[in-house]
């Protein structure tokens, strides 16, 4: 290639100059854009070497700490040595208080290194998580269908989503693949409500086939979680797995925001392909039946009753069966196995034995950021959750279903009661008692999605009632 020669600029102008100097200032970009591509990389590798070199200082800083222990064990024997001779009684009591000081000495000692080691292993796995999640913009905490947006401050609000997409599946994983079923629905639609007093936690289920009103979305592309700037017509009879369908986790927070007034502050997904080995990490989750659980499509997939602890196979068949045999309630059975499943999953994270074994634990996050995606999300959100559900009794958690007709209309779509509805999600907002039994709607009281309606104004009511 012949070397290109820098031009000079008082030459006199002619058409060749100027091309020539159009070259250069090119050549001048290009080299502009690769130093700062060389600067930005040199920042990265100092931070990974930063990263890299903290639990070596904490290890250090511990080895440091039970050096001194050892050093001050040996120093007063040596001291001993050069003194005048000491009676039996003398010597006993020395001893005595030797021994007494090397326990305290190694327990401060054992004490500082679990601090060290406890502090490296928060603050590197928080780190490389929230480095690792995959963020996809899931949010509108802007949005007109919000109610009493200040009242809310402080509130958690938690919107899963399941996606039954295949992409990235392999045959052994046994949930099919991208060709035979494209594309990907919303499965499992699910809030998490922890208000800001954290005296309860509510676990609310919409139902895959909850008929609703589907607003104007971006189009969504589950292969590359990307949106593009093509948008799907809003849709007047849709059903809510659609949402998710035509415009992925953007258009399901818009209709879930639509028919509570909530205001969604954080957004997961988890896909089929993930979900398995998150339960696997912790070597299984105990689940409950009262009797087998055998479905018409699935096959058996627990075939004794009582407590069973499943696998990650058997856990994402338990949550995906639609068809139990004996159970007619189809959608409403399988909301009830993923609530008590859920409750099961966070309550064997929280526990001693994945807690306090390191492998276990950074299985379970590794499996945990490879499964999921969404907005605002990461150790701190999801330890806030499940640690506010951990900590309390059957009566502060509540698991319920968005009420319905629980009867399916002539579309095959469930139809939601408008006012039972509003006076769950009204308590959720103003942080009242929940109503055990709403009384029954007016005749003609049910729609596909509720008309918002405004709120009375106030400061937030405290209950301690679940």
């Amino acid at each position: 290639m012949d070397r290109l020669t820098m031009t000079d600029e008082l030459e006199a102008i002619d058409d060749a100059t100027i091309t020539k100097r159009k070259i250069d200032h090119t050549l001048a970009r290009f080299s502009a854009a690769h130093d700062e591509l060389e600067a930005e990389e040199a920042k990265k590798r100092e931070r990974r070497e930063r990263l890299a070199a903290r639990p070596a200082a904490l290890l250090e800083q511990t080895r440091t700490a039970l050096q001194r222990v050892v050093t001050a064990d040996s120093a007063p024997a040596e001291a001993a040595g050069e003194s005048a001779p000491q009676t039996r009684l003398q010597e006993k009591k020395e001893r005595k208080t030797r021994q007494t000081a090397k326990a305290g000495r190694i327990a401060a000692a054992v004490v500082a290194a679990l601090v060290f080691l406890s502090i490296g292993s928060a603050w590197g796995a928080q780190t490389w998580f929230d480095a690792k999640f995959n963020t996809v913009a899931s949010l509108d905490e802007d949005s007109a269908d919000i109610q009493d947006a200040a009242g809310q401050t402080g509130d958690e609000n938690f919107l899963m989503v399941g996606s039954d997409s295949r992409d990235g599946a392999a045959a052994e994983d046994g949930v099919g693949d991208a060709d035979g079923t494209p594309g990907a629905r919303s499965d499992t639609v699910m809030i998490a409500h922890v208000p800001a007093d954290r005296q309860r936690v509510v676990m609310v289920s919409f139902p895959r086939d909850l008929e609703i009103s589907r607003p104007e979305c971006k189009r969504w592309d589950p292969a590359t979680s990307s949106y593009s700037e093509e948008t799907s017509p809003a849709q007047k009879i849709a059903k809510l797995n659609t949402a998710y369908a035509v415009g992925g986790p953007q258009c399901v927070t818009k209709v879930i925001q639509q028919i509570t007034g909530m205001k969604m502050n954080h957004f997961v997904g988890i896909d089929f392909n993930g979900f398995k080995s998150m339960v696997d990490a912790v070597q299984g989750v105990t689940v409950y039946n009262e009797k087998p659980v055998d479905d018409t499509t699935l096959g058996m997939i627990i075939p004794q009753a009582g407590e069973v602890r499943i696998s990650g196979d058997q856990a994402l068949n338990y949550v995906r069966a639609r068809h139990v045999k004996g159970d007619p309630t189809s959608d409403y059975g399988r909301i009830k196995r993923q609530q008590a499943f859920l409750g099961a999953l966070l309550k064997s994270v929280m526990s001693k034995e994945v807690i306090l074994d390191t492998g276990k634990l950074s299985g379970f996050i590794d499996a945990f950021a490879k499964a999921t995606f969404g907005e605002n999300l990461g150790i701190k959100q999801m330890m806030t959750l499940a640690k506010s559900m951990r900590g309390m009794g059957s009566d502060k958690v509540k698991f319920l279903t968005v009420p319905t007709t629980e009867e399916a209309n002539k579309r095959g779509n469930e139809v939601l009661v408008q006012s039972k509805a509003k006076a769950v999600f009204d308590a959720l907002i103003n942080n009242t008692p929940l109503e055990e039994k709403a009384p029954a709607p007016p005749a003609g009281d049910t729609a596909s999605t509720p008309t918002s309606s405004a709120k009375s104004g106030g400061a937030k009511k405290s209950s301690s009632s679940g």
